[in-house]
């Protein structure tokens, strides 16, 4: 399985604002890196608040907003809504590397999988 990373919104909305990702439509790059990932809009799924429990087993979890609609989720802001329970999440965006990681270190040096990259990336943007 490949890799994959949630961007929550608000550590999005910080990096954008000090020019260290750059969104275009579906493509986030970090661009001292020049790491791309292909993202969707996704939520992680913090606790449920109303008592119901967790039938759908998210609670920890990261989904897609279209995964979650699929079930019948309704989603606004940080709460979300699934049958009976209601849920703390936090929104963002899941991403997958584009291209190999080999590919990308040819043009990074001492860098050596994507978790290292990413740990280096935000080490400097937190």
């Amino acid at each position: 399985m490949r890799n994959r990373v949630f961007f929550p919104q608000a550590a999005l909305d910080e990096w954008m604002a000090t020019d260290r990702v750059e969104i275009e439509r579906d493509e986030l790059t970090i661009i001292g890196e020049n790491r791309r990932f292909r993202i969707a809009e996704a939520v992680r799924v913090v606790r449920e608040v109303a008592g119901a429990g967790d039938e759908a087993e998210l609670i920890g979890k990261v989904k897609s907003k279209n995964y979650l609609t699929e079930l019948g989720a309704e989603l606004m802001e940080e709460s979300m809504i699934l049958g009976d329970a209601a849920y703390d999440v936090v929104p963002g965006f899941v991403g997958a590397p584009i291209g190999s990681f080999d590919e990308h270190r040819q043009s990074v040096a001492d860098i050596t999988s994507d978790e290292e990259l990413l740990a280096t990336f935000l080490s400097k943007a937190m």
